[in-house]
């Protein structure tokens, strides 16, 4: 079996390749190294030089069109008018710190925590997914008396120093913390089972006692609800339910990580946890709550949030200030006036449908997964389920040259990121499946 990557190295440019690229690529290349230093990532053999984007597109100098099927940031497609629009009017009106009162930010808040579930209904904002998971960790464990915490064993929550301890596949030399126990994911493809639920709350059950065997006061639970960065596991829905209420049974608190499943990409609800339907104590959100805009935000129980408020303080600068807020709110009504919740159900269902016809005809791929528009395609060996990175490696290039851009996740490598746009049409679901075709074929 390959060995296991960190999330920075997957679909990483090969810096002892830079010779092979053109002079004016080379000349960028190098500058971005004198700048910003020779470790700086860039994705792709042959790195993208991009200038503009529109909907679920992108274009580079020379103004070719790549379909982008893997940047969930800009979630409703690049430069939405309505989020565009939102953002100049209220930077050209009011930009401020949020120590002011501003109605914008109180029209948001209520407007997000009315599609949560009802004891939801406190938000703290913040500028990042890494910020959000930071606080909502010193949250859980103001509130619990206890330091303990459980994640999945591939999980990346952020990167500040606290997150980071959390982040087991944000890099392999930086040690997860003390206080930190991992579990498998719910892998129903290399390790089924007729009750995946029920193993992974089994396995939950076994890092708590272990957490208690040192010593370590449980405080909660951390998971992506699709799992994304091991690998992409979304099925059966439901399947969390039972781990939470073993969370819960010992003291714990259940962190849902919405920054990538969460503002409907999951096409069945706006929320990832509610595939499960399940009520987290404390939800994180950031990437795409402002479709490119840098904002993020903690939800959780009045009480959750009160108590540490009163004892520990809270105050970010620029979190929730009136430009942030106005993004937010614009996203959130692209996703309702447009349908996109909808648009994910229905062309998530077309791509998984189109890449399962695929894989009976393609030897390389091993397994389909997903929910909505966030699906994941694992290249195993042909008769195994040994991860393939090079063929997943070759796809990702050949796509890039013939016009589409994916990434990979998972700790091999070897699983293909879907992650396109919510208004993605039924042609350009087409577009990609048939371009994938045209790279496998060239394999065979």
């Amino acid at each position: 079996m390959d060995e296991k990557l960190n999330i920075l190295d997957l679909n990483a440019l090969d810096q002892s390749h830079l010779e092979h690229l053109d002079p004016e690529t080379q000349a960028l290349v190098r500058r971005r190294h004198h700048t910003l230093g020779a470790d700086s990532l860039l994705f792709y053999r042959e790195p993208l030089h991009l200038v503009r984007g529109s909907g679920p597109w992108l274009y580079d100098t020379r103004d070719r069109a790549y379909l982008d099927c893997y940047n969930n940031v800009a979630s409703l497609g690049h430069c939405h008018p309505h989020v565009v629009e939102a953002i100049a009017r209220q930077a050209g009106t009011l930009a401020i710190n949020s120590r002011y009162l501003y109605d914008v930010l109180y029209a948001y808040a209520e407007k997000l925590l009315a599609t949560m579930p009802g004891a939801l209904s406190r938000l703290a904002m913040t500028c990042t997914g890494s910020e959000s998971v930071d606080l909502a960790l010193r949250i859980a464990r103001h509130y619990t008396n206890a330091a303990g915490i459980i994640v999945s064993n591939h999980a990346y929550h952020g990167n500040t120093t606290a997150v980071a301890e959390i982040s087991p596949s944000s890099s392999l030399s930086v040690p997860i913390g003390l206080q930190v126990r991992t579990v498998a994911a719910p892998d129903s493809y290399r390790n089924p089972v007729p009750d995946i639920g029920a193993r992974f709350a089994a396995d939950v059950r076994r890092a708590i006692a272990e957490l208690q065997r040192h010593g370590i006061k449980f405080a909660g639970m951390i998971v992506d609800s699709v799992f994304s960065s091991d690998g992409i596991f979304t099925e059966p829905p439901g399947f969390l339910a039972e781990a939470v209420e073993a969370v819960r049974a010992a003291g714990g608190l259940y962190i849902a990580d919405e920054v990538q499943p969460g503002f409907g990409r999951t096409g069945a609800s706006m929320w990832g946890f509610q595939r499960h339907g399940l009520s987290p104590d404390i939800v994180v959100m950031g990437k795409p709550m402002g479709n490119g805009y840098p904002v993020a935000g903690v939800v959780t129980r009045p009480e959750i949030l009160q108590d540490f408020a009163r004892n520990c303080g809270y105050f970010n600068t620029f979190g929730g200030n009136p430009v942030a807020a106005a993004a937010a709110m614009a996203v959130l009504e692209v996703i309702e006036n447009e349908g996109l919740i909808g648009n994910a159900r229905s062309m998530g269902a077309r791509l998984i449908t189109g890449l399962q016809g695929l894989k009976s005809f393609y030897h390389q791929i091993g397994d389909v997964r997903g929910s909505g528009l966030f699906v994941g395609l694992e290249f195993s060996r042909p008769g195994s389920t040994e991860p393939d990175r090079e063929m997943t490696s070759r796809a990702v290039n050949g796509l890039r040259e013939r016009g589409v851009l994916i990434g990979t996740a998972g700790p091999h490598g070897n699983v293909l990121k879907i992650r396109p746009p919510l208004c993605i049409t039924a042609e350009q679901v087409d577009l990609l499946v048939g371009k994938l075709a045209e790279v496998l074929e060239e394999e065979n």
